[in-house]
Formats: structure tokens, sequence, C-alpha cells
């Protein structure tokens, strides 16, 4: 396992020790203040989903790990009986709206931070069980609207408004710059039109490798799969458009479409972004997003410095999925981003290893004071005044040592527990901040 910062049980399963934990919650802190900012309310879903629902999503038959009995051996994959857990929390959300549609309000903004696992090869920030934090808005799509009326593309932008936030919110604890990479379906698809593409789908799996396989193979790939030499190099001549300029990306575009250019769609959506003004968004036209249900604005973040852990941050637009799970003629179109929070934390685990600082979270232990034993004799003395520490509401221990006083407080460091309490000779108590040495007189009313 390459995150040797992360404790794992079994290969890729990951386990923090109390540091992590507490820069875990740290960020997740953060996280949700910036949710809550934008107006998301929180959801909490059920970890396993019937397998046919989670294979709405397309290819991902590898990816899922089934729940069944040692009794039961007998796997019947279309049955609604069998059981797998969930492998993001995008298609568990599709269900939820179906199961849920006649209690909320459209347009429905939700946010969820949970578990997910996912049947991979472990490598650096990847991992087989991790925590995701997602933002969605869905919309209620009836009466004649189509997706776009009832869900504009402003919707879109308060995504990326959203989880650029967060992300920005987590350099506070030492993270990154993070870069949000946009591109957007329909322009793909009405320049694979263009080009003549045979197979629009299997093209788009092809060029979102670019980054691991490079152009040579991409080319050869597509070839291989029917399209004819020019026509792949073309779509390796649009997946190479990468801008931060709204005039360059259209300047390009003009240049390499010509008489065909006001046959793109989906440009002007795409244009949005770059005029948000912010100096993390990135036009970058090699952004496909292998999954089938994306019909239009996609996302791939990535962090400065790290980019060969791949995308810390990703999802985009789906205006089918939750009416493909409903089995109704209503729609449901929505957005969402997803940050993976496992992978931005083994990061910032190692930078701080790298730094030398083992916690960086900022925070001490939830412990707040422990009681120095002054002897083994004398430990009920120091048990009785925890516990009326503890009936104040104050979380506090009893030194777990009764050796002498330095090795007592070096324990209570170690554990970023900030105040020890000593019984002094006339049975009165004084307590000392052992991060900055200041000690004062303690009573307990």
């Amino acid at each position: 396992m390459a995150d040797s910062n992360i404790k794992t049980s079994i290969s890729g399963f990951p386990e923090l020790l109390p540091e992590g934990r507490r820069l875990e919650k740290a960020m997740l802190e953060k996280i949700r203040n910036a949710f809550t900012l934008y107006g998301f309310d929180e959801i909490e879903m059920r970890a396993v989903e019937p397998v046919s629902q989670l294979l709405a999503k397309g290819e991902t038959s590898k990816e899922i790990y089934l729940l069944t009995r040692l009794q039961d051996p007998k796997i019947d994959l279309k049955s609604k009986k069998q059981l797998g857990l969930h492998f993001d929390l995008t298609v568990p959300f599709a269900r939820y709206v179906s199961d849920n549609q006649g209690f909320l309000q459209f347009p429905f903004r939700r946010c969820s931070i949970g578990k997910v696992w996912r049947g991979e090869r472990p490598t650096a920030g990847r991992f087989r069980e991790f925590t995701q934090a997602d933002v969605d808005i869905v919309a209620r799509c009836e009466n004649g609207l189509s997706a776009k009326e009832a869900l504009p593309v402003w919707q879109d932008l308060e995504v990326v408004r959203t989880i650029n936030s967060a992300l920005v919110a987590l350099r506070e604890l030492g993270l990154p710059k993070a870069i949000i990479h946009v591109n957007n379906r329909e322009l793909l698809q009405s320049a694979y039109e263009i080009f003549g593409v045979q197979d629009y789908e299997e093209t788009l799996r092809v060029v979102d490798k670019l980054d691991k396989i490079g152009a040579e193979e991409v080319v050869s790939q597509l070839v291989k799969n029917g399209e004819s030499e020019e026509t792949a190099k073309k779509c390796l001549q649009i997946s190479e458009i990468n801008t931060t300029s709204a005039d360059e990306l259209t300047a390009k575009l003009q240049n390499l479409f010509a008489s065909d250019f006001e046959k793109l769609r989906g440009l002007d959506e795409l244009l949005q972004f770059l005029n948000l003004g912010l100096d993390t968004i990135v036009a970058d036209l090699k952004i496909a997003r292998g999954l089938d249900y994306y019909t239009g604005s996609v996302f791939e973040t990535f962090l400065e410095g790290f980019e060969n852990y791949g995308s810390i941050s990703s999802g985009g637009r789906y205006d089918n999925l939750v009416g493909k799970s409903a089995g109704s003629k209503i729609q449901y179109p929505g957005v969402g981003m997803s940050i993976g929070v496992t992978r931005l934390l083994s990061i910032l685990l190692e930078l701080n290893k790298q730094n030398g600082n083992q916690d960086a979270s900022g925070e001490f232990s939830p412990v707040q004071i422990m009681v120095i034993v002054n002897s083994e004799e004398e430990r009920k003395d120091s048990e009785q005044v925890t516990e009326k520490i503890r009936k104040l509401g104050t979380p506090a221990i009893t030194s777990p040592i009764s050796t002498k006083f330095g090795k007592q407080i070096d324990f209570a460091f170690k554990r970023k527990i900030q105040n020890v309490v000593f019984i002094q000779e006339d049975k009165s108590l004084a307590i000392k901040n052992v991060f900055t040495g200041e000690q004062t007189e303690y009573k307990i009313n």
C-alpha cells in the first residue's frame, strides 16, 4: 500500500491513528461548513443497495462488493434480493430521490458524507473503502418543461462554487491549491458528430484515459475500435485544448471547426464556468468522465503537485439517471460533485510527514484535562478529582502512570491533552498548560 500514513488491516481498507482521525474530523468540519453555507441539506443513506440498482450506472460490476450470507452462495445479479455495498453516493441518491420524491422540495439541494466501497487495485491515494463528500442539486421536470428549463446551467455553476469553497477552506489545513477541470459532454458529442465518430461512448472512454495512456495509444485504440486514423487524430486534437480564457477557447474551436463551428452544442455552458472569475477553473477538453449517465457539464479536480494521485473531486450533469431509477415519465435532472475525503487525507498526512508535523489538524485531544497521580497509593484521590471534573462536563482522564511528573506530562503532551491538574501537598489543585507551561490555581465548584 503506497499510503503508509494510513494503516490498513487488509490491503486497501484504511484505519486511522488518532491524529489522522483528528485531521479527518477537521477536514469534514470545513467541508460541512462550506456545504451549509451554500444551502445544502445533509442526508444519510443506507450502505447497501440492490445490485440491479448499482448496475444502473453502467459497466461497474467489477467494482461492486456483494453482500451475501455463507448459507446463500447462489448469486443472481438481476434479483432485487441480491445486495451490494454502494461504490459511490450518486447512484444511491438516485434511488433516494425515487423513493422520497413525494416528500422533497424541488429543486432539492442535498449533501452527503459517508463511506463507500469499491473493488479496485489500491494505489497511492486509492482505497477499497473510503469517505466521500457529495453535493447534488436535483429538479423535477414535468408538464412539458425541458431538463435545462427545470435545472438551468447556473445550478451547475452553483455546485462548482460550493466545491471550490470547500477546497479553498481546506488550504487552511495545508492542502495545496485545487484546480477544477471542466468540460461539456454535449460539446464533445457535437464535435464527434462533425468528425464522423462511429462509437461515441467508446470514444469518450478512450479519450478520458489520455493522461494515463498517452496520445499515441489513444489514436491506436480508437483505430482498433473502428475509427479512421484521421478521425482519431481530430478527436485527439480537440482533447488537447486546455485554457483558462473564454476568448482563447472560442478562438481555438473556431480555428479547428471553421464553418462547422456553429454546429457545436454546449460551448455557451462551458464558457460560463470560465467567466466565474475563479482562478481555480480551467476548460480541459480531454475530460470526458467515462460513465455513460453524464449528459452535460463534467468535472475533474487535481491538486497542484499531486496530479499523479488522480482526481480528488469529480462529477457532472446527469439528466436521466434519477428518471430511469424512478421508472416513470417524470424526469429528475441533476448535477453534482464528490470530494474524495480519504484521498485528500492521505495527501495531507504525507505532507505533514514531510514537514515533520505529525498532527496538523490544529486540534487538541477531546480529553481536556489529565489528573496527575502523585503515587499509586494516592491514585484514588486523583480519580476522585477526575470524577468531579467530569461532572462539570469537562472530558478528563486520570494519568495511567504514577512515575515522575515529567513523564506524566510528556504522556499528556504526546496525546495532545492540553492541561494537567496537580493535587498539591495542601490538597489544593493547580492546572498547567503542557504546551505553554502556564500554571494557575484550579478550583472545582
